[in-house]
């Protein structure tokens, strides 16, 4: 399975992040399929440059992206919504003991 995700680089206590199409078994910082963009925190603001087409590209042949791109491909336009987690309820054990 493809993940759109972040590979860091960079020294270390100075991070830079490239955005790549890599499969979800891989390391980290493994081989990729492809280099979209990157993402520099450390700038006042944070540099993040993808290519858009490419993007689109791969989410269209399937690639999942993880949750910290789906939140910038949503302020691109390029997903609509965030889908996290499951639609169940958050319960406790002890609103459930209180149940029964």
């Amino acid at each position: 399975m493809l993940k759109i995700r972040l590979k860091r680089t960079g020294k270390r206590g100075q991070p830079h992040y490239r955005i790549v199409v890599m499969e979800s078994s891989s390391p980290r910082d493994g081989k990729t399929v492809e280099e979209i963009g990157y993402y520099n925190p450390r700038t006042k603001p944070s540099t993040f440059d993808i290519d858009k087409d490419a993007a689109k590209a791969w989410l269209d042949k399937g690639a999942k992206p993880t949750d910290t791109i789906a939140q910038y491909f949503v302020k691109l336009g390029l997903l609509k919504s965030l889908k996290r987690g499951s639609k169940k309820p958050n319960t406790t054990k002890k609103e459930n003991e209180q149940e029964k």
